[in-house]
């Protein structure tokens, strides 16, 4: 028995954090136990235990949960806390040690704000100081906020391995401030501390509408203290005031859109021979600073250039291989004086370097040199791209002098899904790297064009996906602490990007109801509930911000008013030329009303506010009531017949229960009117597959999923996608732009087919129980289709690893391996199978309930391989969904479908050929074939009999 992944406030070994409450989780590895008996967790300050400030003693069952653990300790500023768990089960174990390490808290600060006194005041600065310290350090902390971004410096080495502090924040909220260990930074005898600053998010180019440089201010600033303990016993304070010395930096200009320069001849603190600056004080809100919530961002991997492409246009080129997000570090060597021009894109177009899809922003690192071999690369600056144009580069062009440094935020990377299909194995690949490329401390929409802003809607249809492939709950605590401090200014009200910038607009529907969705989320597959007690009044808020114009629009328990983006980028609309879907935004909005609301309800139930649960469900109720009023008819159709419309109606159950029979099918026939090709937009994408799989038309799903042809998930991957795509067809099938607008290559909200991947492909769900989330207790219901041959899956949930993976034999049997973590249980959903039919690890098994065709097992901790003829055919065969010439070359199939299909004896060869790949289904559409669903569906079993020959 192992005892890992301890981590406070689901963060490992936190220095100066908010920390309101500590909140402890581990995980139980490597054992056959299968129950915790008892566990203990003792808190001290010092890493030997011999001052414990808490100790829970040996507690039996459950009451230490490893999910959300809070000891009973107050704690205190600046101070250090080390824990340790030990964990009883048939056997046990002890973990070795995690700590955290509190901030400044409510102590006040003694350091000031203060700024270069230079004449202008656009000019980087680097801001210094030196100092003697009299004997060795035992301890020191430094404690430091740079506006807009800073980098920070000890006796010339860099401290820590973070960049872009101090992040992204609604700065006229709040500020954060980072804690360093700078203990093996300092000397005895004389020491430099220096603080270049740049440009970013509080100051610089950031937004969306008119651009501004000023958003939260125009002036560079810095805060900082240094608490130093020595040997002799000595406390040393350092703190920032008009003592500090100032020199320009070698950062010439910095932009997060345009990029970065640097000049190399210019020299940094202790090396300059130029005019030295004083500083002074700068009035800031000294209130508005908190420590620190952001996540660090750390260069997490290291990529080469695939080649070196000399283009048609005569420009030489890296191709990096893969979409990423961050900069290309160099080697160089150059003469004084020398420019190298880096510029930084997504595609190539006509095989040369195109960038226009960024708008404004330049993306361009320029470095000048200053004739010493160096390794250079950007302080202040990101880029989302695949290549790289290089200018002025002295001498051969060597590709072992790049490294691309791929950046985002710290987060445990939990979830892996694998098929037999390669091409479904890259479009994982694809929203794994979009994740990464866009959860750059806040979730980005896109990370290179002049936008990079936190779009709510994207974060909201994403965040399943993300749970399932990082551990991302730190980072959306941070998101949501933006959203709520965001929303004291708009009475409720959630902006379309958080933080807002200048953005004062917001309040559509399911972008705004990240509010909602994204704490549930989190709380679902974390299992604490620490998300929803931060994030309750935010929800509320934004569910009474709806109430009131409800209110104030008759009570009629609809929302229908205000501006919505709807399901946008869809492909129903009425414009082809228009970002807007074909479903009425009014139907949308409404929908996710009914939706937060219950959200809500269900929160304030987990949190123990009854009274508010019972508030929110009654007007859950009342909501529903009204959309059911309003968009059912009374022989069960839905009003709005647009893919979109009939998936949300199924997903949130907006549709009476005798209804639903009724909605399934319609939702059938639509997709074969729209031959079986999505239409969605960013609202109903992430809902389609899971709907189909969920209501008898999983092998609709497995059919989207591997269409190749516009639109469709895969099509990107034919033309060779790394990352998931704005557009359906960003590009054309020639390569070709389909627009230069609104055409980003890094956007992740269609990568959200991964949730559905994981939850249903593979079947790993959380419980449907609000009582027992973070996977303590799972749902495991793989929904496998003859279309693969075999997925597998492994999801290190809060709980533990949880592996699922299914394939199909050679005699059409079912093969299932299942892996539940110690302490957890799961209900297993097998289809298609008989009781009394099974073996579960090579043992014919009479376990589980029989419920309709499915057979229900209840599982506890262990590995389990269950093995079964299914009572239906998993075998690849003759359908209505492969290519209608493969059933017309096979004779007996031809001959089984002709009562169906009169005419298909009279079809000549250059009809046959005629057909191309299209399906029996998707030539149903077709005035001359029509038939129904129902007879499709026969077909299919008919044609089950008959072995697909590839």
């Amino acid at each position: 028995m192992k005892i890992t992944h301890l981590k406070t406030n689901h963060v490992e070994n936190p220095l100066g954090f908010a920390i309101d409450e500590p909140v402890f989780s581990w995980i139980v590895t490597d054992t056959l136990d299968k129950k915790q008996t008892a566990a203990q967790v003792v808190v001290s300050l010092d890493n030997t235990f011999t001052q414990i400030v808490f100790d829970s003693g040996k507690s039996c069952g459950a009451e230490i949960d490893s999910l959300a653990y809070r000891p009973e300790i107050s704690i205190s500023p600046r101070t250090h806390y080390y824990w340790k768990v030990r964990v009883w089960g048939e056997t046990e174990s002890a973990s070795g040690t995690a700590w955290f390490e509190t901030a400044k808290m409510d102590e006040p600060w003694q350091a000031q704000w203060i700024t270069p006194k230079f004449n202008d005041n656009q000019i980087h600065p680097f801001l210094f100081k030196d100092f003697e310290l009299p004997s060795k350090v035992i301890s020191a902390r430094a404690y430091v906020c740079g506006l807009g971004l800073y980098h920070f410096e000890i006796n010339g080495e860099k401290v820590g391995d973070e960049f872009f502090t101090p992040y992204c924040n609604a700065y006229d909220q709040w500020i954060q401030y980072q804690t360093y260990d700078i203990t093996e930074h300092l000397n005895t005898g004389s020491n430099l501390i220096a603080v270049m600053l740049g440009n970013g998010w509080y100051k610089g180019f950031y937004g969306l509408q008119e651009f501004s440089k000023k958003t939260y201010g125009d002036q560079f600033a810095l805060i900082g203290e240094l608490h130093i303990t020595l040997e002799n016993g000595e406390q040393i304070v350092l703190v920032t005031d008009k003592s500090w010395k100032a020199i320009p930096a070698p950062v010439l200009d910095s932009s997060l859109y345009d990029g970065e320069t640097f000049d190399a001849r210019v020299q940094k603190p202790g090396r300059s021979r130029g005019k030295i600056y004083r500083t002074k004080p700068i009035n800031l809100d000294m209130n508005k600073l908190q420590a620190r919530r952001s996540l660090p961002v750390c260069i997490n991997e290291e990529i080469q250039p695939l080649a070196v492409i000399q283009t048609p246009a005569g420009e030489t080129v890296l191709d990096m291989g893969q979409n990423m997000v961050g900069w290309v570090r160099f080697k160089t060597s150059a003469p004084a004086g020398s420019r190298i021009h880096l510029q930084f894109g997504e595609v190539l177009q006509d095989g040369n370097f195109y960038r226009e899809n960024l708008r404004t922003a330049k993306a361009e690192y320029i470095y000048i040199a200053d004739g010493t071999e160096t390794v250079a690369q950007p302080y202040f600056t990101f880029y989302g791209f695949r290549y790289v144009k290089v200018s002025g580069w002295v001498g051969v062009l060597n590709p072992e002098d790049f490294t691309g440094c791929v950046v985002y935020s710290k987060m445990d990377l939990i979830g892996t899904i694998e098929t037999s299909h390669p091409k479904v194995n890259q479009l994982f690949i694809n929203a794994l790297w979009g994740q990464k490329g866009n959860f750059l401390d806040i979730p980005t929409d896109c990370p290179q064009r002049d936008e990079r802003l936190g779009w709510t809607g994207d974060a909201q249809m994403f965040s399943g996906t993300a749970c399932f492939n990082m551990d991302a709950s730190a980072f959306f605590a941070k998101f949501g602490y933006d959203m709520g401090k965001e929303q004291t200014k708009f009475d409720g009200m959630v902006p379309h990007v958080v933080p807002a910038a200048n953005m004062a607009w917001g309040g559509s529907s399911a972008w705004s109801d990240a509010a909602t969705v994204i704490p549930w989320t989190v709380y679902e597959f974390s299992g604490d509930k620490a998300i929803l007690a931060q994030q309750f009044e935010s929800m509320r808020a934004w569910v009474n911000y709806i109430k009131k114009i409800d209110d104030e629009n008759g009570c009629k328990r609809l929302w229908n008013s205000g501006f919505h983006f709807g399901d946008w980028l869809a492909l129903d609309g009425s414009d082809p030329n228009s970002s807007f879907g074909g479903t009425p935004e009014d139907f949308i909005a409404s929908a996710f009303y009914y939706h937060s609301t219950r959200l809500v309800a269900r929160a304030a139930a987990v949190l123990g506010k009854n009274d508010q649960s019972a508030q929110y469900g009654v007007l859950a109720d009342e909501i529903l009531a009204a959309i059911q009023q309003e968009y059912f008819t009374a022989s069960g159709r839905l009003a709005i017949h647009t893919q979109t419309g009939l998936v949300l109606a199924l997903f949130m159950d907006l549709a009476p229960a005798e209804y639903r029979a009724r909605i399934i099918a319609d939702l059938k026939a639509k997709l074969r009117k729209d031959n079986f090709h999505l239409r969605t937009g960013f609202v109903g994408t992430p809902y389609l597959c899971r709907v189909l799989s969920n209501n008898g038309a999983n092998d609709l799903a497995y059919h989207l999923l591997l269409n190749e042809d516009y639109p469709s998930w895969l099509y990107a991957v034919n033309l060779g996608a790394t990352t998931i795509w704005e557009r359906w067809d960003s590009l054309k099938p020639d390569g070709s732009f389909s627009s230069i607008e609104m055409n980003s290559f890094n956007h992740y909200a269609y990568g959200s087919i991964v949730e559905w991947m994981y939850r249903d492909m593979c079947g790993l769900n959380p419980s449907s129980d609000d009582q027992v989330p973070g996977f303590r207790r799972a749902q495991i219901a793989p929904k496998p289709d003859k279309t693969l041959q075999w997925v597998k899956a492994g999801y290190r949930s809060a709980a533990g690893l949880y592996e699922s993976g299914w394939r199909i034999g050679e005699e059409g049997e079912l093969i299932f391996e299942f892996t539940i973590p110690f302490n957890a249980e799961a209900e297993v959903i097998l289809p298609d199978a008989n009781q009394g039919e099974i073996w579960i690890n090579g043992q014919k098994s009479l376990a589980g309930i029989q419920q309709g065709l499915n057979l229900i097992l209840q599982l506890e901790s262990g590995h389990y391989r269950i093995e079964y003829q299914p009572s239906r055919s998993y075998r690849e065969t003759l359908s209505t969904y492969v290519p209608a010439i493969k059933i017309l070359e096979n004779k007996q199939a031809k001959k089984a479908v002709r009562r169906f299909i009169p005419m298909v004896g009279m079809l000549t060869k250059g009809m046959i050929t005629a057909m191309g790949d299209d399906s029996l289904r998707e030539l149903t559409a077709t005035p001359y074939l029509n038939l129904s669903d129902e007879q499709l569906d026969e077909i299919d079993q008919i044609l089950s009999r008959f072995p697909l020959n590839k």
